[in-house]
């Protein structure tokens, strides 16, 4: 579904690592196409046994949205930075001491944006233990995750998508 859409591109592009690579996987090609972003929530109920989801402007938010859908939980937006205005927050939708959330990602390549979501979580008293991504790209994510105690869990593998 994914390579159908023209979610899958090739030719020589940045990641927001920083990391040059030889594809590209947008995922709001996918998620912004409903029948998609459907199979994308049904394959990730599976793994969400937490109170919570939560997911990083912008790429994660109709992910958190769709999967909110299917299993009837609450989520978080995250913004990627403080708001300069009303309540200066970079959490929207609410989070209590305690709670367990799991993070929904896109794409994952070396993990910097779900490390930087999962520490602000725990900042706020979240219990995280677990990222859900659609494309892991293989690239160092899942090994950086497992140093702070956080299991990533792909629905989609580079060398799956790339092979």
């Amino acid at each position: 579904m994914l390579e159908n859409c023209g979610a899958v591109r090739y030719g020589d592009f940045t990641l927001t690592s920083g990391k040059k690579s030889k594809y590209y996987v947008d995922i709001k090609m996918a998620s912004t196409r409903p029948e998609i972003l459907k199979v994308i929530a049904k394959k990730m109920a599976d793994f969400v046994d937490e109170d919570k989801i939560a997911g990083m402007e912008l790429g994660a938010v109709p992910i958190a949205t769709a999967l909110s859908l299917e299993t009837g939980l609450p989520y978080i937006m995250v913004r990627k930075k403080t708001k300069s205005h009303g309540t200066s927050g970079r959490l929207e939708g609410g989070l209590k001491e305690g709670e367990t959330v799991v993070i929904v990602e896109d794409v994952t390549t070396t993990g910097g944006s779900s490390i930087e979501t999962v520490e602000l979580l725990r900042e706020e008293g979240a219990k995280v233990d677990k990222v859900l991504v659609v494309v892991d790209r293989e690239e160092g994510a899942a090994e950086a995750l497992a140093k702070i105690g956080v299991e990533l869990v792909s629905l989609v593998s580079a060398y799956d998508l790339l092979n």
